[in-house]
């Protein structure tokens, strides 16, 4: 995968042409084994057929907000067209990508998509980081999803570059671990703040999805510390369409 930052000329030629895919992950019941959810992820390739990060496109795109919406908007319309109708799906959205059109209601282009999405039920995801002004964002955008009946998660909680933001984990209805918990599993010290986050978020009913689950061993350690769901390269991949 090309991890290398894109040119604004070869960004415009991948907007043009319109490479966009998207790669729909397996979330696994721990106790159960059965496929909860699907999570909708953006892929983009160069001209080459070659895979570009999405971090990098959407960084370059962070410069042009309303470039920003267009690309989220059409990966929003393609991963819903493809997604499994036979359990629930997660898709991310950037606060900026939401607020880019001035719209926090029933008028948000967003909103309105998954509300008119009937063939499953919608989580929306929510990227956490280290900006204040983000976490505001993020707490006004629960509030609409939440009265328009759209579940809410947040991601990448425990990410060493992250901000936990408490009053966003309070609204959620799924926390979701990132992958550096599993990296960290040896560290004692900071498994007593994960094992105290999940406690919390099944006190408040809650569920906790673990992310980066590649080996049986992961699994085993995902049951230790309780949390609901599991999610990496454990498990198989689903569909993976390019435009």
């Amino acid at each position: 995968m090309n991890n290398k930052p894109i040119s604004p000329l070869s960004l415009i030629e991948l907007i043009e042409s319109q490479r966009y895919g998207v790669e729909y992950q397996p979330i696994v019941d721990l106790k159960s084994k059965d496929i909860m959810a699907y999570e909708c992820l953006a892929r983009f390739s160069d001209s080459n057929k070659q895979n570009i990060a999405p971090d990098i496109i959407y960084a370059a795109l962070h410069d042009s907000p309303l470039t920003l919406f267009q690309v989220e908007y059409q990966q929003k319309l393609l991963q819903l067209d493809y997604a499994p109708s036979q359990s629930d799906i997660f898709v991310n959205l950037d606060q900026d990508s939401y607020f880019s059109t001035g719209e926090d209601s029933d008028k948000n282009p967003f909103l309105t998509l998954f509300k008119s999405f009937k063939s499953a039920n919608i989580v929306v995801e929510l990227i956490e980081n280290s900006e204040v002004n983000d976490a505001i964002k993020s707490l006004a955008m629960i509030d609409t999803l939440a009265k328009s009946d759209i579940n809410t998660a947040i991601d990448d909680v425990c990410n060493p570059l992250s901000m936990v933001s408490t009053s966003v984990i309070q609204l959620v209805d799924y926390i979701k671990l990132d992958k550096h918990v599993v990296a960290e599993k040896h560290n004692n010290q900071f498994m007593l703040l994960v094992e105290t986050l999940i406690n919390y978020a099944h006190s408040a009913g809650k569920k906790v999805i673990l992310e980066g689950v590649e080996t049986a061993s992961d699994i085993v350690f995902a049951r230790k510390i309780n949390v609901d769901y599991v999610q990496g390269f454990l498990f198989k991949k689903w569909f993976h369409y390019y435009k």
